[in-house]
């Protein structure tokens, strides 16, 4: 190469880069290290880093250049093979159903998965710059922080349940867990932590419990209705006749025990659920005046409405107006089609005198405490003297919109 041009190295389609370098070095700049490609003496190319700088005499007068090469050949392969590991942390760190998330040792959040953006609509930044407090629920968030800071100080694993706000303002559980990683030093060089969904296991679990406890409350219900029915079956029944009628209404109250396991409900005729959670009664349903329009309702409104009428019956027949002939039961209920709401009723009279009971049972959890919970419905519960008046209203019980038809 000694007296050949420099541009003999260069491949064609890379000759302009020699203009723009005369053009620097002529005035005095100096070229930082670029990659590029020269010809080798077989006339194959070889990727090569250059860094080009300009040659002054004694005067300062621009006399050269000096151009160094080196091979670039490692390094490219090396970053090729950072690039696609982390295209593939990418793809399995944005596609996993959970929140995933890296922080500094002092539990400060660097780097999120776009999960958690896609769920609150915040990013890392937005997280640590205030956005934290904002999407946690006020009544858990200074214990959140508190068993999170504290791992971070003892190097501990964190793991915590708690809900969080979604970008639709709704809060979802979730399950946390953040996980040390140290250097060879033994120090906590970051964090590593993920968020998991568990709302729909959670809710799943209470209704289990809350179904063990209505199972076993039930159970105790169902003794002493069997006791009701035989009294009241025995009343002016010879032997045969007795046997006859209580092994109908035994077997009434057996099949209404199937609402308890009808878990996969997508939506239940209101009338339907009434007359059927009513069945056990048998020919005692002609004490009652069941009226309301069609509606069809969702799953949780059919489970919890259905628990307390089922209720309400047992309790009126062994205290209330169901427990004497001349008693009267009025079920009725108005609906709210463009709010999808419903105004449920049930109302006693011509029974035993009604008063307070003195201590709150699991009963009234299923008749008031679980539709205003399960529901966000209004209750209202009123042991008037004249007869038991249990009312329900709420928005949103209503599957869909149909036209007002009175029930048969």
């Amino acid at each position: 190469m000694i007296g050949e041009s420099v541009r003999k190295l260069i491949p064609f389609e890379r000759q302009r880069e020699e203009d723009d370098i005369l053009a620097k070095i002529t005035g005095g700049e100096r070229v930082p290290q670029f990659v590029t490609e020269r010809r080798r003496k077989d006339g194959s190319l070889i990727h090569v880093f250059v860094t080009v700088s300009p040659v002054l005499d004694s005067h300062g007068n621009i006399v050269g250049a000096c151009k160094m090469a080196r091979d670039a050949t490692g390094y490219l392969a090396s970053q090729k093979r950072i690039e696609e590991s982390e295209k593939l942390f990418r793809a399995l760190a944005d596609n996993i159903s959970q929140i995933a998330w890296v922080a500094d040792p002092a539990g400060k959040v660097g780097w999120v998965n776009r999960r958690l953006e896609e769920y609150t609509g915040l990013t890392a930044a937005q997280l640590e710059d205030g956005g934290r407090e904002s999407i946690h629920h006020p009544d858990h968030l200074s214990q959140v922080l508190a068993r999170y800071y504290e791992s971070m100080e003892t190097g501990a694993e964190w793991e915590d349940i708690f809900p969080l706000k979604g970008r639709d303002g709704q809060y979802r559980w979730f399950l946390a867990r953040a996980h040390p990683v140290r250097g060879a030093d033994g120090g906590i060089t970051h964090w590593v932590g993920t968020h998991t969904d568990i709302h729909d296991q959670r809710e799943q679990t209470d209704k289990v419990r809350l179904m063990l406890h209505e199972v076993n409350h039930r159970t105790k219900n169902l003794i002493a209705t069997v006791q009701a029915l035989a009294r009241r079956t025995a009343r002016g029944e010879g032997d045969d006749a007795f046997v006859e009628r209580f092994e109908v209404r035994v077997n009434g109250l057996a099949t209404n025990q199937d609402l308890l396991v009808r878990g996969d409900w997508r939506e239940v005729d209101l009338d339907e659920l009434v007359r059927r959670q009513l069945g056990f009664l048998g020919e005692d349903l002609g004490q009652f005046e069941i009226c309301g329009p069609s509606a069809a309702l969702s799953a949780p409104a059919a489970e919890a409405i259905g628990m307390a009428v089922h209720e309400l019956a047992t309790n009126s027949l062994k205290y209330g107006a169901l427990s004497v002939p001349a008693g009267t039961v009025t079920i009725g209920w108005e609906i709210d089609r463009p709010a999808a709401g419903l105004h449920l009723w049930w109302r006693e009279s011509g029974g035993p005198s009604v008063r307070q009971p003195e201590s709150r049972g699991f009963g009234t959890t299923l008749i008031a405490e679980l539709p205003r919970r399960r529901l966000n419905a209004e209750v209202v519960l009123d042991y008037a003297p004249r007869g038991l008046q249990w009312a329900l209203r709420g928005d949103g019980l209503l599957v869909e919109e149909e036209a007002a038809v009175p029930a048969q």
